[in-house]
């Protein structure tokens, strides 16, 4: 596409401002430049000490930063190469290639965050003391001490990722980003992507609805032996290295640590929900009754009440998405267009291509690309919305270093989900059609359910598994597991179809990044308190939250919420978020 031609047509991102291509001159620099600076880095390895002079401790710090850019660069690259076709081999070499060599300079440079995290206090709070924006940065490698090992069983482990897990993740997408769905829709067999199929469990035909979910675990089931199996491997081998060679007590206090969230606080986000889990059922009661059906099936979550069928093409999506973000700030209006201008958008539906959405940031100078699958449903919009906001989130945070400008991931869905209510009430303001307006307002709980509960329960499940898989459970047996966990989260609310067993296994976030989910739940919960905020107090609320955005990952999420007088160590703000959860039941 021409430049600033992205919001107007559907189409392929340019990745040109990382790097022209595969095979380009450009990119194969960018590998040298990285292995030089890595070798100079090397040399910094005799003058580390306990005493080591603050000038020269900095000069290495900015050179790690330097280097850490351009490393991100390349990465990104080859993600986003392979992401916009999984089954072009040349990608698919790329990614293989650059997670080898990426190791490779972790294994090389090593050294620097083993000397720091093997440093004295009073050795390190010398030097940390006037260390500006790499103080946290510092801290948060110190806090991973207690776990880390020897320098040479680092390296063992950084290239065993190389060759295992990564290995088997990149596998798990090439087997199932190629699956095509195959299913009957007015009298003629169509092939779809599994975005395409799931636009079907979101419309008002129930026969659809069924058949949809149907075809969806019949094929992840075909594979269900293998893709468990490959699970059942990835939990092996995350439990191997995260509990018996580093010593976390849980496989959860793992992902708690990276995200820099006390346990506790975690614990009671999900002990909340749980007890929790009426609202929602309640909520799909009600919805039976609207729909005219005894029970909903859980085909049917979905399902529209007015059965609507309002379809937006791109450019609406687009025009509507940054009017919505004007009405709330200017300035996120503007960083939104910038994803456009740049060419930074891949929107269209396609074969090979990776589903779903996503938000990529490597490097701060370059401005987020955005991945969807537009097929021109409300949700659709939502989902643009959704991932716009993870972009201005990153933009709003570019001003940090490398290290600091992303967020930890509890708060990584801060903007995108608030930028997405934002959206909802500016659809719902200029929708003159009520049954567009009711669908748009279930659709709100609708996704709060997937966000919040179907999340949390999908990291209970994670947990039981972890634990299962280490007391030898087969692949039926986790399926058996799966089926009890969405009994208890649906009670007497839903009914079940048997082929539902498969759905763990076609969740990627488990396969890729263990326990992540809560984020989701932690981040919505959140933004229910922070948009209830805005409601009351306007435009006086927006520098507030802009500052809690422009953080980034600077400072512990905790803190950065304090300031925002948020306090997510108390029951009483989960409880809080699942009382708006209530109350808009209670409007339905």
């Amino acid at each position: 596409m021409t430049e600033a031609t992205a919001a107007n047509q559907l189409g392929r991102w340019d990745l040109s401002d990382l790097y022209p291509g595969p095979a380009t001159p450009e990119l194969d620099a960018a590998f040298k430049e990285l292995e030089s600076r890595v070798t100079k880095f090397e040399g910094l390895r005799e003058k580390l000490s306990a005493d080591m002079d603050f000038e020269e401790f900095m000069d290495a710090l900015e050179h790690q930063e330097a280097s850490s850019r351009i490393a991100n660069r390349v990465a990104q690259f080859a993600g986003l190469y392979f992401s916009e076709d999984t089954q072009n081999q040349t990608a698919q070499s790329l990614q293989a290639k650059v997670d080898q060599f990426m190791a490779t300079m972790q294994n090389r440079t090593l050294f620097f965050s083993l000397w720091w995290k093997g440093l004295e206090q009073d050795a390190a709070d010398r030097l940390m003391k006037d260390a500006g924006e790499y103080k946290y940065f510092l801290q948060q490698i110190r806090n991973f001490k207690p776990y880390t090992l020897s320098e040479a069983e680092e390296k063992i482990l950084n290239i065993k990722n190389v060759t295992g897990q990564s290995a088997l993740q990149t596998l798990y997408s090439m087997i199932t980003d190629r699956y095509v769905f195959r299913l009957e829709v007015d009298g003629e067999i169509k092939e779809m992507t599994r975005g395409q199929l799931m636009t079907l469990v979101q419309g008002p035909n129930p026969d659809l609805r069924a058949a949809a979910y149907q075809e969806l675990y019949k094929v992840y089931g075909n594979d269900g032996p293998i893709l468990g199996n490959m699970y059942q491997t990835l939990v092996r081998d995350y439990h191997n290295e995260n509990i018996d060679l580093r010593g976390f007590e849980a496989p959860i206090a793992v992902r708690n640590l990276t995200n820099d969230i006390p346990d506790e606080v975690v614990e009671t986000l999900l002990n909340v929900a749980q007890k929790n889990g009426g609202v929602f059922q309640r909520f799909f009661k009600m919805k039976a009754r609207l729909l005219k059906m005894d029970k909903l099936r859980r085909y049917d979550i979905y399902a529209p009440v007015s059965a609507s069928d309002k379809k937006y093409d791109w450019r609406e999506a687009v025009q509507m998405t940054l009017d919505s973000f004007g009405g709330f700030d200017g300035q996120v209006k503007t960083l939104a267009q910038r994803v456009f201008d740049e060419d930074h958008i891949d929107s269209e539906v396609r074969k090979g291509k990776r589903g779903g959405a996503f938000c990529s940031s490597g490097d701060p100078a370059v401005t987020p690309f955005v991945l969807v699958n537009y097929d021109g449903s409300a949700r659709d919009v939502s989902t643009l919305a959704h991932e716009l906001g993870h972009a201005i989130h990153a933009m709003l945070a570019e001003h940090h270093n490398v290290f600091n400008f992303h967020s930890t991931l509890p708060l990584a869905e801060t903007a995108s989900t608030f930028y997405e209510m934002v959206l909802v009430d500016y659809m719902l303001a200029h929708e003159k059609d009520e049954a567009v307006k009711r669908d748009i307002l279930f659709a709100q709980v609708d996704d709060n359910y997937a966000t919040i509960m179907r999340q949390i329960f999908f990291a209970i499940f994670e947990r039981t598994a972890h634990k299962m898989v280490q007391e030898g459970a087969s692949v039926d047996e986790l399926n058996a597991a799966y089926m009890e966990n969405l009994k208890t989260q649906f009670g007497d609310a839903l009914e079940i179809g048997e082929e539902f067993k498969w759905e763990w296994v076609s969740i990627p976030h488990i396969y890729y990044y263990p326990f992540y989910v809560y984020a989701y739940a932690f981040g919505q919960l959140l933004v229910l308190a922070l948009y209830q905020q805005y409601k009351k107090e306007g435009q006086s609320f927006v520098p507030r939250f802009l500052k809690i955005l422009s953080s980034g990952g600077s400072m512990p999420p905790v803190e950065i919420l304090d300031a925002a007088g948020v306090d997510i160590r108390k029951a009483e703000f989960w409880q809080g978020g699942f009382d708006v959860l209530a109350r808009m039941v209670d409007e339905l």
